[in-house]
């Protein structure tokens, strides 16, 4: 009787020509491409072609991003808020790796580019660092008047 190894083929005639298709849907690309751009340090966050700013942590992370998809190539556009203090081109450059990185490995699509249209400039991080700084004076100088205060009513109950 033959083994089970013997009664395997020994080539395999493969079909080279593709008989099926995976088609992404615009929104799935753009998801992908929203996700990677969100992950960049330095990006605050995404607006629409507009200008009105959405929220980085907005569940909608397609806004912002518009794809346009062939059969085997993408082209992206982000439209992004940038930090103050932020080196704005290797933000941009690095939102372009992230993005193209992330869609040609989950899809397989070549990424053809990836335009950054950088819409403004956010300064809550800078003021935010303002308000905290602001905060930690204001309570350094109650806890240096207050040693002062105490010395000041020690010597009226002396008197």
């Amino acid at each position: 009787m033959a083994s089970k190894k013997d009664n395997l083929p020994l080539t395999v005639d493969m079909d080279t020509e593709p008989t099926s298709n995976i088609i992404y849907a615009n929104e799935v690309v753009a998801s992908i491409a929203g996700v990677a751009a969100s992950e960049v340090e330095g990006i605050a966050s995404m607006c629409n072609v507009s200008g009105s700013i959405l929220s980085k942590k907005n569940s909608n992370i397609t806004k912002g991003v518009k794809v346009e998809i062939g059969t085997e190539e993408a082209s992206v556009d982000l439209y992004v808020i940038m930090e103050y203090g932020t080196p704005i081109q290797k933000a941009g450059q690095d939102a372009q790796e992230n993005v193209r990185r992330a869609i040609e490995s989950m899809t397989g699509l070549h990424v053809v580019r990836v335009d950054v249209h950088v819409q403004g400039v956010s300064f809550e991080k800078e003021n935010s660092a303002l308000t905290a700084g602001a905060q930690q004076a204001v309570l350094e100088a109650g806890a240096a008047e207050a040693p002062a205060a105490e010395a000041e009513a020690a010597q009226e109950t002396e008197a």
